[in-house]
């Protein structure tokens, strides 16, 4: 008996493994069809949407976008990104103010507080976290103003798709002479159909 229950303890803890060494995340391509796609350098690294194992009633979705702050005002929307089978741990919020309003077009991305949702600054920002192996701790890196743009390439409401490309510098918010470049960036999402969507 005690033998079956290691067993079962050993073969539950492998399936919760989040390693999967033969996954090799691509950068998709910019399209604007609502294909539930993200990906972006963060200096060579890639960073794409990677779903969690989750625990009970609480999945670990990859990719998430969200409207706030309250149920009918919406001033903004935030895109966020997770890879949580890598060993980066990477994290990215893209801050996306009055999208219903300005629709699409080229946006300046502005100074980051590194926070996220109702705490964030009022304005288009990106924030990033990684895991720094030589230290031990995540690193969280703000974007820093007017380095970068946002471009919203498509925004159909009726459809529920927006779609956009970015780049910018984020800079080490604990030391900020150390930065990172944002490049390549590029997301098409269908807000009613992405949770649905699963990102290996």
């Amino acid at each position: 008996m005690k033998t079956t229950i290691i067993l079962f303890y050993l073969l539950l803890l492998q399936g919760c493994s989040n390693s999967d060494d033969s996954f090799t995340p691509t950068l998709p391509p910019e399209t604007q069809i609502g294909a539930n796609t993200f990906g972006c350098y963060l200096d060579s690294k890639l960073l794409t949407p990677r779903d969690g194992t989750g625990t009970f009633n609480s999945p670990d979705y990859g990719m998430s976008y969200i409207a706030g702050p309250g149920p009918i005002d919406f001033t903004y929307n935030e895109i966020s990104i997770h890879d949580y089978k890598s060993s980066t741990g990477g994290l990215l919020d893209i801050h996306i103010t009055n999208l219903h309003q300005n629709g699409e077009g080229v946006f300046s991305i502005k100074q980051s507080n590194c926070e996220d949702n109702v705490d964030a600054n009022p304005s288009i920002h990106i924030r990033v976290r990684l895991w720094d192996k030589s230290v031990q701790a995540y690193k969280w890196y703000c974007s820093i103003e007017n380095t970068g743009t946002l471009i919203i390439t498509r925004y159909d409401y009726n459809n529920h798709i927006v779609s956009g490309t970015f780049n910018c510098t984020a800079q080490n918010r604990d030391d900020v002479s150390e930065t990172i470049e944002i490049t390549d960036g590029r997301f098409d999402i269908n807000w009613n159909s992405l949770l649905e969507t699963k990102f290996p």
